[in-house]
Order: structure tokens, then C-alpha cells, then sequence
């Protein structure tokens, strides 16, 4: 998979594999895109922050991913 997901990949992908699944918003599938996440967080509605970054923190320890982001680890505390 490379680091753009078309149409069909993204309706393909369970709800599992997004940041916020019920939105189907920050698709996480490989580590390239929990990166990805990472780097777009600052996009996410103030209100899902914490969940986004729970679900960031999960999906990179699954993939290997070290999230280095200050950011996204103090709201995966609230």
C-alpha cells in the first residue's frame, strides 16, 4: 500500500482502521499513514483530540511506530 489511499481502499478499510472511526476520518491501515495521523492531528476538531490521540498511541505501538509529538501524547492522557 503506498502513502495515499484512493476511494475504494478508504470505503474498503474497517471502521477499526481509522483514527475516528464513526467520522471514518485519520485512516491508520500501515505505519506510513499512523505517521500521517500524527502529522495531521493539529486538523482534528478540538473535541476528538483525546480520542484521535488514543487511538494514534494504539494503532503505533501495533505498527512499531514511535510517535514523538508532545501534542498528541498530552491529549492521549486526558
Amino acid at each position: 500500500m503506498n502513502d495515499r489511499l484512493d476511494t475504494l481502499e478508504r470505503d474498503e478499510l474497517p471502521a477499526s482502521a481509522y483514527g475516528l472511526p464513526e467520522r471514518r476520518e485519520y485512516p491508520m491501515p500501515d505505519a506510513a499513514h499512523v505517521r500521517a495521523a500524527e502529522a495531521y492531528f493539529r486538523y482534528c476538531p478540538e473535541g476528538l483530540k483525546p480520542q484521535l490521540a488514543r487511538a494514534i498511541l494504539a494503532k503505533a505501538r501495533e505498527f512499531g511506530v514511535d510517535v514523538k509529538s508532545a501534542t498528541v501524547l498530552a491529549y492521549a492522557d486526558r
